[in-house]
């Protein structure tokens, strides 16, 4: 049960209009067992001085500005997390000495705040002036079992949500804040910081959510009870579906924006599927390759024509899909007009047991070859068929640093041809070119 710590001003709702979302009027058709009594995982506090407290766009965001600028003699910070805003327009960077917030296109530092300690989780909400942060590195900002609200207008906390387990990731919408920990996953409404929703999922620790951003309702993705399982909450409908999406572990997973599809990936590696989020269909399934791979991240372009692939091997993939040829469609359209691909191996089922699966799979169309065994995670870029890739040496979780691998790079792909990409830009995330 959420507990406001003292009588303050109410949070305005970032959105115009009041939230869809009917969760918001019956919490208790979501809750799972045992959540009408008062939950020992969570509390939020709230302490907000007398001036009204507005949800509004960041001027900083618009505007070559920063607060801090580093000297030139000091060492560069240990990069501790990077992540992309809901409209892959903007990035987080966290740092062992705070976070700093980054344009892609064009490249260039908005703003950064020095706190001489560590920042490893950063969430934007858009371009708006409230961001989610979690301590973290050998010398946390703040505890790593608490979220911080983050007002950069008036450059500090107004809010927090304390936990009795580190969280491990941060999700926002406008109208919600999703908190994930290692085996549970708390939903707030964003206004009063009330609990909507907790839910229990199997062994997460690295934080996988995915919840959808357009203007409808959300569609709220977790890990599932079982080992390969994935759960879909659609909380307009107040239905939730289970999915055995892998025989392995869940590695990773991406949504729409609409939440109308939804791609994921085992520990194993080789395949990524695409499922229908209303029905739990699977939609098309593309292949990476043919040896294992850890996957680290998957991101639909705005139209849901192209998929991208990240992972260890190096390998920046994009695959075309057959599910979507970039009509604005709902979730009901989509499961009604969508032909399911044909298996794999119906198209060789009279050589079944004489040729390996992977040679009647769908590869990708374009790829961008980079440093094996870095981490890397992608998005498409506003540029028609631009791909953005930010790289994060892996060794950053042991608070390492490796300057050539906090990389930034922008490419292109041919959607005709296919092939390599051709890069467009590089930069370093830590060392962004001067503002002005």
């Amino acid at each position: 049960m959420t507990t406001v710590s003292s009588p303050s001003p109410p949070w305005l709702n970032p959105d115009s209009t009041p939230a869809s979302d009917s969760a918001s009027t019956s919490p208790s058709h979501h809750r799972d067992r045992g959540d009408d009594a008062e939950s020992l995982d969570s509390f939020s506090s709230m302490t907000l001085n007398s001036e009204e407290f507005n949800l509004n766009p960041n001027p900083n965001l618009n505007n070559q500005t920063h607060t801090t600028s580093p000297s030139a003699t000091t060492p560069p910070p240990s990069l501790l997390h990077l992540s992309f805003n809901q409209d892959h327009a903007c990035f987080a960077v966290g740092t062992d000495r705070g976070f700093l917030i980054l344009n892609c296109d064009p490249f260039r530092e908005i703003f950064r705040r020095d706190f001489d300690r560590g920042v490893a989780v950063v969430e934007m909400l858009f371009r708006c002036n409230i961001l989610a942060l979690v301590g973290g590195g050998p010398d946390p900002q703040y505890p790593p079992n608490k979220v911080m609200i983050w007002d950069d207008h008036q450059g500090r906390c107004i809010g927090e949500l304390s936990f009795r387990s580190d969280v491990r990731s941060v999700r926002l919408r406008r109208d919600r804040i999703v908190v994930v920990l290692e085996q549970k996953i708390f939903v707030y409404n964003f206004v009063d910081l009330k609990l909507m929703h907790q839910i229990e999922t199997f062994a997460n620790p690295k934080g996988l959510c995915a919840v959808s951003q357009g203007a409808g309702s959300m569609v709220l993705v977790c890990p599932g009870l079982q080992k390969g399982q994935v759960r879909i909450e659609h909380y307009a409908s107040k239905r939730t579906k289970f999915v055995m999406a892998h025989d392995s572990r869940i590695a990773c997973f991406a949504l729409t924006q609409d939440g109308s599809l939804l791609a994921t990936a085992s520990s194993k590696g080789t395949l990524v599927r695409i499922f229908n989020t209303v029905d739990g269909t699977l939609r098309q399934e593309v292949r990476r390759g043919a040896d294992r791979a850890e996957i680290y991240s998957l991101a639909f372009s705005s139209n849901a024509e192209w998929l991208a692939v990240s992972s260890d091997k190096g390998t920046v993939h994009v695959f075309g899909l057959k599910v979507n040829s970039g009509v604005k469609d709902t979730p009901t359209r989509i499961a009604s007009n969508v032909t399911r691909p044909t298996s794999p191996s119906s198209s060789l089922s009279l050589f079944k047991g004489v040729l390996p699966k992977y040679f009647s799979s769908e590869w990708s169309v374009a790829q961008f070859r980079l440093v094996e065994g870095t981490q890397y995670i992608v998005a498409f870029g506003h540029q028609k068929n631009t791909v953005v890739i930010l790289g994060m040496d892996g060794r950053s979780l042991d608070y390492l640093l490796c300057c050539f691998d906090n990389s930034f790079y922008r490419c292109q792909f041919d959607p005709v041809n296919g092939g390599e990409m051709s890069q467009l830009e590089y930069h370093n995330c830590l060392k962004p070119p001067s503002v002005f």
